[in-house]
């Protein structure tokens, strides 16, 4: 079983785009929030960005919903691999 990715997006991020068309194809599973239509996910995006909205941030949390594992700020379809496989394990 995978950890459980939520990515925060805005539908017009091409870099979103990329990473979910990345992340479908190898078959990482993940919740897509996107921060213009919830102004709650943009004020965590902008708490782990420096108080920028950028996007995509990618955060792995624990299934008691606890404070974040990992959070990632536009990375690799191999940083989101890594992470995954390290945090299942």
């Amino acid at each position: 079983m995978s950890a459980p990715v939520t990515m925060y997006s805005t539908t017009w991020c091409g870099y979103c785009r990329r990473l979910k068309s990345q992340m479908e194809r190898e078959g990482i599973a993940y919740t897509e929030v996107n921060i213009e239509q919830d102004p709650a996910a943009a004020d965590f995006v902008m708490s782990v960005n420096g108080g920028n909205q950028t996007v995509p941030t990618l955060v792995i949390l624990p299934a008691d919903g606890g404070a974040p594992l990992w959070t990632a700020t536009n990375p690799s379809l191999a940083q989101v691999k890594a992470a995954v496989s390290e945090l299942a394990a």
